[in-house]
């Protein structure tokens, strides 16, 4: 069977080609034109997500196409050191362990550190909504985008000035990478890439020079390290923001466009979250499992394996198409109807399993609920504009909007109440 996630069927609704997949008496297969296997069920992606010594990490960040010499040339000039979504044993659990140490990751902690920034940050833009009612607007790069980067920025200490270049080198990795663009446009992502990582390491590096290392998160991890090459290096560092300012922030971008779209797509369901806000998460959690932002994921085994009976030669890059796992009728009930109800929605994977799980999962459910929430108390009149289409960004991982067109209603609904006055973080 034959994936093609650049055209066609997978740009409007993948959950076809997800379907196809799971109906075939195979949870394996082999794409020649992609030269990956596709892994399908939810038993064998879960297995391949957590058995690192089978599945490693190594080749995940690699492209999925020949990259051009010109291109590739530019690209062996990246030194970044894998720290965290292509990091193996044994340079995972140390820098595992240094995330988990510098980096909220439980409910709790990310509320207390993080809470103020998401609500003053969620505040500004849904106020920014709020003051032109009746206009058009797509919330793609005015809101999903925008919200989860601005956020990261704070956390890391990036000034919003940089706003602009972050988000576009972030997206042009995700396109080198996970994309097929052709040998031109190779070269400019691909020097937008170096460009992005010298900053990286000039971010930390002025750090270094600095009085103090400061309180945000480059300065806890530069303070993890305590100047000890064995427990972190300055190299590492700036890969560990390199990686985070990608992933930190393109995911949970996805996540609220994902639940947006779900949400206003049924005007019943976005009444439902302005009377019932308490029953946010649920419809968030069902969202992850219904729409995930990365609905594939890259892995290389380091020996031979077989799933569902299937044999896959050492060397091999297999797809983890977590989009069909979390549709797989074994696990879940009536899988492909959007049900925030459901009993079973604790077993997706869109987070993924085991050692490499999500180290933000936690913060991207706060910036999605807050941002939900709030909007719903704002402009509960939300519609999405007439005539619009879902359509994604050609990508074998990351499931992202090209649009999300909206009419902003002014918030003149009796009951709901107004965005309170934004926060200040805490000194």
């Amino acid at each position: 069977m034959r994936l093609n996630p650049f055209a066609g069927a997978y740009l409007a609704d993948p959950a076809q080609v997800w379907r196809r997949f799971l109906d075939a008496p195979d949870g394996v297969h082999h794409d020649e034109d992609l030269g990956l296997w596709l892994i399908t069920r939810h038993a064998d992606v879960r297995r391949a997500l957590s058995d690192t010594g089978t599945f490693g990490n190594a080749l995940t960040l690699a492209p999925v196409y020949d990259v051009c010499p010109a291109a590739l040339e530019i690209i062996m000039r990246i030194d970044a050191p894998p720290t965290t979504a292509a990091a193996d044993p044994p340079v995972h659990p140390r820098t595992r362990r240094a995330l988990r140490a510098t980096f909220a990751n439980t409910p709790e902690r990310v509320e207390r550190q993080y809470g103020p920034i998401v609500r003053r940050r969620v505040d500004e833009l849904v106020s920014r909504l709020a003051a032109a009612p009746g206009r058009h607007v797509d919330l793609v790069p005015q809101f999903t985008t925008e919200l989860p980067l601005l956020v990261l920025l704070d956390i890391l200490g990036v000034p919003d000035r940089d706003i602009g270049r972050v988000r576009a080198w972030a997206d042009g990795q995700i396109a080198l990478i996970w994309g097929r663009p052709d040998p031109a446009e190779q070269v400019r992502l691909a020097r937008g890439l170096l460009e992005f990582w010298q900053y990286c390491q000039e971010l930390v590096r002025a750090r270094l020079d600095a009085d103090g290392y400061g309180e945000d998160h480059v300065g806890r991890l530069l303070a993890y390290r305590d100047g000890d090459d064995e427990i972190l290096t300055v190299a590492e560092v700036a890969s560990i923001v390199f990686n985070l300012l990608v992933a930190g922030h393109e995911t949970t971008a996805g996540l609220l466009a994902h639940a947006l779209d779900q949400a206003l797509s049924e005007p019943d369901r976005w009444r439902a979250i302005v009377a019932e806000p308490h029953r946010v998460p649920a419809f968030l959690a069902e969202t992850l499992r219904f729409a995930p932002a990365i609905d594939g994921w890259l892995r290389v085994t380091n020996r031979p394996v077989t799933l569902s009976g299937v044999a896959i030669p050492a060397g091999a890059r297999c797809l983890l198409l977590i989009g069909a796992a979390n549709r797989d009728p074994a696990v879940f009930a009536d899988p492909h109807r959007f049900d925030p109800d459901r009993a079973d929605v604790g077993d997706h994977l869109s987070f993924g399993h085991g050692a490499h799980f999500c180290i933000g999962a936690a913060l991207a459910r706060l910036e999605a609920a807050t941002a939900l929430t709030r909007l719903a108390a704002a402009l509960p009149g939300l519609c999405l504009a007439p005539g619009h289409g879902r359509a994604y960004q050609p990508n074998v991982a990351f499931r992202a909007h090209r649009t999300l067109p909206v009419v902003v209603e002014p918030a003149a609904s009796p009951g709901v109440a107004p965005v309170p006055h934004a926060e200040r973080p805490a000194a």
